[in-house]
């Protein structure tokens, strides 16, 4: 099941990456939900005044949104990094998504003061490979 922070972490990773609304398609795809699932909620998400959405254009988050993605974006990372940090968890992408939605901002604090979170977090998160960005250059230097 996708949290609203699930959603609207999404909904901000596909607008970053096609500088633009975000199609509900995209949106479903990254989810892994139907486009019936991903509308749904999309409808709740604009009730709540969290984003815009507009048939056939696609789906702009609003400030509160954006900020709010952003909040689930840097939870997201903290949950990255105290896993490969840390734990040394290999299939850490599966955990990470699998603890999004149960680990509550207060816990993510917690994670943070042991990973000690750089203050480029969230806008180091590399959508592309759906990966924070400081754990790839961590990657590319222990390969050398």
């Amino acid at each position: 099941m996708n949290t609203q922070a699930q959603y609207l972490k999404a909904i901000y990773l596909t607008q970053e990456q096609v500088d633009g609304p975000a199609s509900t398609g995209d949106i479903a795809e990254l989810l892994d939900v139907s486009p019936a699932s991903a509308n749904e909620m999309i409808g709740k998400l604009e009730e709540r005044g969290l984003l815009d959405h507009e048939k056939y254009k696609g789906v702009d988050l609003t400030d509160e949104g954006i900020q709010q993605a952003r909040d689930a974006l840097q939870n997201y990372c903290i949950i990255e990094r105290f896993l490969v940090e840390v734990l040394e968890v290999e299939d850490f992408r599966t955990e990470a998504k699998q603890l999004e939605g149960v680990i509550d901002e207060t816990v993510a604090e917690r994670l943070d003061t042991i990973i000690d979170r750089e203050p480029q977090c969230p806008d180091c998160f590399n959508a592309e490979d759906d990966v924070c960005g400081l754990l790839e250059v961590e990657a590319e230097v222990s390969s050398d």
